[in-house]
Formats: structure tokens, C-alpha cells, sequence
């Protein structure tokens, strides 16, 4: 694997490795390096760390802000060759740099994070000191933010594998070195991997590989760049769909015995620590023309993608008024499978087969923005964990269409 390294203080070994992937972050990169820093020296004075940024050789000089930033931890630089871009080609770096350096701890944080405290460098990186190897993130976020974790990576991976990991593409982790080797040594790897598939790839592998899983509660919201949820990049949907899709067809033999699921305990929760998180703006309107002008333009790939049960339903969704609109959680579940399944069975080609699901996945967005209006974060967390129960009821209806 081949990287470019700036590597000024002749780092070859440390306990703990502090990761921040990026591209083009040369405005952003400074903060979350520095509170990286505090995070390193409060709480881990007693170990060897350095603090990697692991680019994909950004033209915005993002290695200069990097290197620049005033740290009491050496840092080094890496990078992929010029035009090689892909978070997960950033990660795949960092998992080697950080075996190379026989790391105990890894803690992966997003470049753009603007509420970052050094507490948690902390959460994400003490489990991995003690017996856990995976430390996914738990922090509050407002109720349309996140909308492919809360619609499909958290119900449908939760289903399939059996483990309640709320944010599986959260972007800000913690493994250990072990687990570093595991995911370097994984044959699972893909152009959607080595782009924005390498969260929900490395959730999912963790589970799948039985390691000790944790969520860590981060204290306060994540803030960064927020996308509006009709601008999510196609790519970024892609990718994640891709991913879960592949793995499914990887696993298979794993999930197919997985049945109903269980909770995954948190790390670092204080009371008193929950924030509100930023508001994000909905445009109903523009959801629900992109809704009906996406399913009439593609429903002839419906009908050919879809049981005839979900067909019918899916018309009868169509039919509804802006003002009474649903789209029934059981239904949207058992449109997911039937693309799994369509996706295993290649039907379509895999990108057109995902730009086919994202007209559904507005309309699913625009029933869950209606519904949950009036409620509070702690309702629509309620909300979301029925949502969840669903998916897992219906299970069944993938197990018998995708082994048939």
C-alpha cells in the first residue's frame, strides 16, 4: 500500500494514534487537530501518541494547516498519490501507518468537526484500553439530521445483524490495534469502501468478526458541515447503499441466524451533558415533488424490482394528498429487502439500481418529516426504535425472498 509521509519527528511507535481524514480541509482542520491535542494530554499523559492526518493530496494546502498547528503530540502526515481521492483509501492508510507503529488505540475523528472537546478523545479511545475493540459514537443530533442513518444504516443493520449501533455511520470511532489488522487483512473491499462505504464497512465488520463493541456518548451534539437532506451527495447515498448491499451478500450465511437484536452498552453517559443540536431546515414541498416526479419516472424499474404486494402499497403512497401523506415503515423495510435482493440478483446494474431507490427514499424522509413534527428529540428517538422493531418483524420476508 503506497503513501506519501511527512513524518518530521522519526514517529515509529505509539500507544495511541489519533486519525482525522480529510481532503480540502485546510479551513476546518485546525480546530479538531488542536482539541486532539488537549484530549491526548489530559487524559493520556501516560502514553506515547501521535496525531496522523491521513489526506487524499489535497490542492487547499490542508497539509500545511495541518502540520502548522501547534501540538504538544508529534504529528505525522500521509497521503494517498495525486488523484487518488476516497475516505476509505485515507482509512486503509491509516490502519497500515497505525499497525506499522504497533498502536494499542485508534481514534478516528472527522476533520470538519466544529464541537469537538477533548473529552472525546477520551470516550472514543478509553474502551479500547480496557476490553472493548470498537467504539462507535453516540451523540445527540437533531431530528433531520442524519436522515440515511436514522431511514436505512441503523434499522436495516440492526435487523441483519443483531446489534443496536445507533450511529453505524457516525464518522468519528475508536479500534484497537488489533482490530486494525483485521480490518487490513478483510477481502471485503470495494470503490464504495474506499469512499464513504468505509463507515458502515467497518461497523459491520466489527460485528461480524465478534469483536467487543461500545458506544461511547460524546456529550455534546455533532456539529460540522451539515447537508441539506435533498443536497446529500449522490455519492455519499451510494456508497453507503453499495456497501450495505455487498455486505449483505458477503454475510449472508451470518445473518441469515439472526434474530430480533441487542442492546450495545455506552460508555462516558453524565447527566447533565445533552445539548440541543442546530436546526435543519426541511423543504416539504421540494421532498414531495421529488417524490412523485422520481417514482412516475421510474416505475416501470418498480415493477420489475418490487413483489406485487409492494407494488400495490407503493401506488396506493402515490395516491396520497401532500397534507395526509405516509409511507408505512413495514412497507419501506420490505422495499429495502426487495432491493437487497435485486441488487444480489443483479437486475440492474448497482449504480442505476441505487439512483432507482432514492426518489422511495425522499418519499420515506418526507413521511417520517411529517410524523414527527411535534415531537421532541426523546420522542423521535422512540420513534426511530420502533421503526427498527419493524424492520426486525419483518425479517422473515428477506429471509424467504433472498434464500428462495
Amino acid at each position: 500500500m503506497k503513501f506519501i509521509e511527512d513524518n518530521p519527528d522519526g514517529i515509529t511507535r505509539a500507544d495511541i494514534v489519533v486519525g482525522i481524514p480529510s481532503y480540502n480541509e485546510a479551513s476546518s482542520i485546525s480546530y479538531p487537530t488542536q482539541q486532539a491535542d488537549k484530549g491526548l494530554k489530559k487524559y493520556y499523559s501516560d502514553k506515547s501518541a501521535v496525531i496522523i492526518n491521513c489526506d487524499n493530496h489535497s490542492p487547499d494546502n490542508t497539509r500545511q494547516a495541518f502540520m502548522t498547528t501547534e501540538t504538544t503530540a508529534p504529528k505525522i502526515y500521509i497521503s494517498t498519490e495525486e488523484g487518488v481521492t476516497g475516505k476509505g483509501n485515507n482509512v486503509r492508510n491509516l490502519l497500515a501507518k497505525a499497525v506499522e507503529l504497533s498502536a494499542q488505540a485508534v481514534v478516528l475523528i472527522d476533520a470538519d468537526l466544529r464541537s469537538i472537546t477533548p473529552l472525546w478523545i477520551r470516550n472514543l479511545g478509553e474502551p479500547l484500553f480496557e476490553q472493548y475493540q470498537f467504539v462507535a459514537p453516540l451523540y445527540v443530533r437533531h431530528k433531520y439530521d442524519g436522515p440515511i442513518t436514522n431511514s436505512i444504516a441503523y434499522p436495516l443493520t440492526r435487523a441483519l445483524y443483531g446489534r443496536r449501533v445507533r450511529q453505524p455511520i457516525g464518522g468519528d470511532y475508536g479500534f484497537s490495534g488489533e482490530l486494525a489488522k483485521i480490518f487490513l487483512e478483510t477481502d471485503a473491499w470495494s470503490d464504495s469502501i474506499s469512499s464513504f462505504g468505509i463507515d458502515i464497512w467497518m461497523t459491520t465488520t466489527s460485528v461480524r468478526n465478534h469483536v467487543a463493541v461500545v458506544q461511547a456518548f460524546m456529550g455534546r451534539p455533532k456539529v460540522h458541515k451539515i447537508k441539506d437532506i435533498l443536497e446529500d451527495s449522490d455519492t455519499l447515498f451510494s456508497n453507503v447503499i453499495s456497501t450495505i448491499f455487498e455486505l449483505m451478500c458477503k454475510y449472508e450465511t451470518f445473518w441469515r441466524d439472526v434474530k430480533w437484536s441487542r442492546p450495545t452498552a455506552v460508555f462516558g453517559f453524565g447527566v447533565g451533558d445533552v445539548e440541543v443540536p442546530p436546526p435543519v431546515n426541511v423543504d416539504v414541498r421540494l421532498l414531495s415533488q421529488k417524490f412523485q416526479s422520481g417514482t412516475l419516472e421510474q416505475w416501470d424499474k418498480y415493477k420489475i424490482l418490487l413483489s406485487p404486494e409492494n407494488i400495490h402499497k407503493l401506488e396506493e403512497v402515490t395516491e396520497l394528498s401532500p397534507e395526509g401523506f405516509e409511507f408505512p415503515t413495514g412497507l419501506w423495510a420490505k422495499i429495502l429487502f426487495d432491493f437487497a435482493v435485486a441488487y444480489k440478483n443483479r437486475v440492474l446494474g448497482p449504480e442505476e439500481l441505487i439512483s432507482t431507490l432514492k426518489p422511495l427514499f425522499h418519499g420515506r424522509i418526507l413521511s417520517f418529516v411529517l410524523e414527527s413534527q411535534a415531537m421532541n428529540t426523546q420522542q423521535v428517538e422512540e420513534y426511530i426504535e420502533d421503526q427498527c422493531l419493524q424492520f426486525e418483524k419483518a425479517k422473515p420476508y428477506l429471509l424467504e425472498r433472498w434464500f428462495a
